[in-house]
């Protein structure tokens, strides 16, 4: 079943619609989804903690509301699950890191206070790459996450338990956080939307930092509508938030229906015909420019030179945020503490035992980058490349109004296929790494198959604040997709 053709009754719209008008109660919406997780994720390890008696308490209250003639909110009674680096009042947040074992946030972030206020139900916290550093779901204290098509494969990451929970039918709707790709990629892998937004346009508040120039919150969903709606409540200013951008979010879900009649259609050339992009994929995505070609748009190649430059910029510059952020784990405020007869050795005996193999990686990698001598060399040369990625892009846009190319160069992996040897593993984000370095908006749509039968992802670009052209042509391309209907 493709994402397009999942029921209306079970979208998270639909569920809303439904829960507000009385015809459902969110008590048992809720219950359906607990049932679900209970008989499939002990297979699945999507998520790290299942929040049962608070969902349920939290449906409860929602129904009352319905009962005395209010309104909960646009996503009243949806179930809703939050990748594991979201803080949630009380409840563990561990970024699937024995580092943070034991630790309960004073608060929550501010897109769960959002979805809270709008009506959403919190049914558990989600599996991810240790402090999202990763691309496969592989790097958890937790164990790793497996993919609902094959559980023989990787869900992608860092969200991969987002995607997973969303794929599985756990949740309607998910958060996740997309630093280089790590909500588009697993989105692709898993067959279902994911949304990187423009930097800034949904607050990173309570977002348990990774390389802060380039973090940002989205939703996953199994249909764009869904998404659209998630993206509405969680986004605008947030005051608390220093990169937050004044003004308020979009309306995106009224302009699903406007079609693409006119638009013009960038097809990324260093991304389209790259190294190590599966012919299955390629071809995939040519069938996606057909479609839009067929609805009315202009399709045409376009150069992004500096993109072929992204990954490397990337694995300097968010290696080198990760190693200034990462240092506050020091087993002296919060998570695990191991003791020893110095405050030096402490530091180095908790460090050691609470942080997993590709966190103390990509900290060595950020702190050499950022190193006196090599900082100009490296973390300096980086940003150079980023400023010709924007460069590059702003060029692009001037002639198109968005740009398409493939979300990751391959479908599903299988397990352990690629956790001894890093860089085959890095380069799950060649795709999605240039528009998160110009801090630009993209999307993942679920777009066929490949001749496995394994789902692949087409990727959506704009420009800065473009979520409302994007999101049209991407409710283009799910009404086209293969298998609908």
């Amino acid at each position: 079943m493709s994402a397009a053709d999942v029921p209306a009754g079970d979208t998270a719209l639909g569920i809303a619609a439904a829960v507000r008008s009385g015809t459902r109660s969110a008590v048992e919406v809720v219950e359906e989804h607990l049932t679900a997780i209970a008989a499939r994720d002990g297979e699945l390890n999507a998520f790290n903690l299942v929040t049962a008696d608070q969902a349920r308490q939290a449906a409860l209250a929602i129904d009352e509301r319905v009962a005395a003639g209010e309104d909960p909110g646009p996503l009243a009674g949806v179930p809703v699950a939050l990748k594991d680096n979201l803080c949630t009042r009380g409840v563990p947040t561990t970024c699937s890191s024995r580092i943070l074992e034991g630790w309960r946030p004073p608060y929550d972030a501010t897109v769960v206070e959002r979805l809270v206020a709008a009506g959403a139900v919190v049914v558990g916290k989600t599996n991810l790459d240790e402090f999202a550093m990763g691309s496969s779901t592989e790097n958890s204290a937790f164990g790793p996450t497996r993919n609902p098509h094959d559980p023989s494969r990787v869900p992608g990451g860092s969200s991969g338990g987002s995607a997973a929970a969303v794929a599985a039918g756990f949740a309607p709707v998910s958060l996740g956080s997309d630093t280089g790709g790590s909500i588009r990629q697993p989105a692709a892998l898993c067959g279902v939307v994911g949304v990187k937004p423009t930097y800034g346009a949904v607050s990173r508040y309570g977002l348990v930092a990774f390389a802060s120039s380039l973090d940002q919150v989205g939703p996953f969903a199994r249909t764009v509508a869904d998404a659209a709606a998630v993206l509405e409540v969680i986004g605008g200013h947030d005051p608390r938030d220093s990169t937050s951008i004044p003004r308020p979010a979009p309306s995106l879900v009224a302009e699903l229906e406007a079609g693409v009649q006119g638009l013009r259609v960038g097809l990324v050339t260093e991304l389209c015909e790259g190294e190590g992009i599966e012919p299955g994929v390629a071809a995939r995505v040519d069938d996606a420019a057909a479609a839009l070609e067929a609805a009315g748009a202009t399709v045409d190649k376009v150069s992004v030179p500096a993109a072929v430059h992204g990954l490397s910029a990337y694995y300097l510059i968010a290696p080198a945020e990760a190693s200034s952020n990462l240092a506050r784990y020091d087993g002296v405020r919060y998570g695990l503490r191991v003791d020893a007869p110095t405050t030096g050795e402490m530091y180095d005996r908790t460090r050691t035992e609470g942080f997993g193999a590709e966190v103390k990686r990509r900290i060595m990698l950020g702190t050499y980058a950022l190193s006196a001598g090599y900082y100009e060399a490296f973390y300096g040369k980086a940003q150079k490349v980023r400023t010709l990625i924007i460069r590059d892009f702003e060029a692009a846009y001037e002639q198109f109004d968005v740009l398409l190319s493939p979300t990751s160069p391959t479908t599903a992996f299988p397990l352990g296929a690629k956790t001894a040897d890093p860089l085959a593993m890095y380069m799950n984000d060649v795709c999605t790494v240039p528009s998160s370095l110009a801090g630009h908006p993209a999307i993942s749509v679920p777009f066929g198959t490949d001749e496995s039968g394994l789902p692949v992802g087409v990727q959506v670009m704009a420009p800065a604040l473009g979520e409302p052209v994007m999101f049209r042509v991407a409710a283009a391309l799910e009404a086209a997709a293969p298998g609908r209907g």
